[in-house]
């Protein structure tokens, strides 16, 4: 099977796809290693002069009306995303059985022979005042962006979302056919050393007299870092010792940094060094607490499971489709108290074997389901249907 891979950015090197957090790259090893040829038709190239047009218009919708202006689902820009991505079909020299996108950007506007398939992890509706910069937005940018949408998923011939959140959008939002709408989740960008058994030698190194709770995300406020540290206080409050460690970005908080905190900076999974840092955090760690007010499908509680890590986060999104309560961590509603997690985490700590249970379980869901080899072979199985 010969695929085009389209994204807009480099994907075929980790250092040079930043964009999407490095999904793309990912994306595209987990089907090269179901023995799928690529074609990376990338990165594409910004029309000449058009950012400069764009960041006028993102100025004046900002003085004038008070909108926010976003460029990614500019008509032009996606025009001449097909129009490349045409010329580097035709110019090809493999034949080219189906054109798979990572996100719907590039192939709204594609006219190709090949059946086009695609995967995401939103809709437009779902991020559209969910999160604070897809917020306040100009009528023209919601127009442009629901058409891009419109187009890609009646362009398509499969539309992968990574959440049953996003699925059921694009079936109740925007008219999708649901036979061509699939959920296949996201892997970890982290690989697991560890077998069921020789995880549950690191689960048992964990101490057993102080809680140890990892945040790791960029923004403080959207993943819930204020709710993180109120309950690591409270939890020293209620004499469970409990540490916090932050890693993405620097706590926002009133008082002065207590000593339960332990604030390391932004600490990039680009890099080899890096991704043994973040991994040595998670082992470490009882539990990833990310109690997010806006996120689609955060791979970063794949990566906790892949380390036998229980995750704590809050159903919104699509976190409810790789978060499942009692299985690879809990789940809270977005108004739950603090001390509803505080109750939940000393429970556990009250009886340690069931933590330990629930460590073994939170890795057996990335062995499981939430693996890129998983996901690859899923999305083969449904490529071969289209052929």
């Amino acid at each position: 099977m010969n695929l085009a891979y389209v994204t807009t950015y480099d994907a075929s090197r980790l250092n040079g796809s930043n964009e999407w957090s490095g999904t793309g790259y990912y994306i595209a090893q987990a089907l090269k290693n179901q023995s799928i040829t690529l074609d990376y038709l990338s990165p594409l190239i910004e029309p000449l002069g058009l950012n400069g047009i764009l960041k006028i218009k993102r100025i004046y919708h900002k003085l004038v009306d008070r909108k926010n202006y976003q460029t990614d689902p500019n008509p032009v820009r996606l025009r001449s995303y097909a129009d490349q991505l045409r010329d580097k079909i035709d110019r090809s020299r493999t034949p080219l059985d189906i054109v798979f996108s990572a996100t719907v950007n590039p192939i709204a506007y594609l006219e190709c022979s090949q059946p086009i398939v695609f995967w995401a992890d939103a809709t437009f509706a779902n991020i559209k005042d969910f999160y604070p910069i897809y917020s306040n937005l100009s009528n023209s940018t919601i127009r442009d962006w629901h058409q891009m949408e419109t187009l890609a998923l009646r362009k398509s011939q499969l539309a992968i979302y990574s959440s049953d959140w996003a699925a059921e959008s694009a079936i109740r939002d925007y008219g999708a056919d649901p036979a061509k709408v699939k959920v296949v989740s996201f892997g970890s960008n982290i690989n697991s050393p560890f077998t069921s058994k020789t995880i549950q030698n690191e689960i048992a190194t964990r101490p057993r007299d102080r809680c140890k709770l990892l945040f790791l995300g960029v923004d403080w406020v959207r993943k819930g870092g204020n709710i993180a540290y109120e309950i690591a206080k409270q939890l020293n409050q209620l004499g469970l010792p409990t540490e916090l460690t932050i890693v993405g970005c620097d706590p926002a908080i009133d008082t002065p940094i207590p000593d339960f905190v332990k604030p390391l900076g932004f600490i990039s999974k680009a890099t080899p060094a890096g991704q043994d840092r973040i991994s040595q955090l998670l082992l470490e760690s009882h539990f990833l607490i990310l109690p997010t007010l806006a996120d689609c499908t955060p791979i970063v509680f794949s990566e906790a499971n892949a380390l036998g890590v229980p995750c704590l986060s809050t159903t919104v999104g699509g976190v409810p489709t790789i978060v499942r309560n009692g299985a690879n961590g809990r789940l809270f509603a977005p108004d739950s108290q603090i001390s509803e997690y505080c109750d939940y985490i000393t429970n556990l700590f009250g009886d340690y074997a069931d933590y330990q249970a629930l460590a073994l379980s939170a890795f057996n869901e990335y062995e499981s389901r939430l693996n890129w080899r998983v996901a690859g072979l899923h999305v083969k199985n449904l490529l071969e249907t289209i052929l």
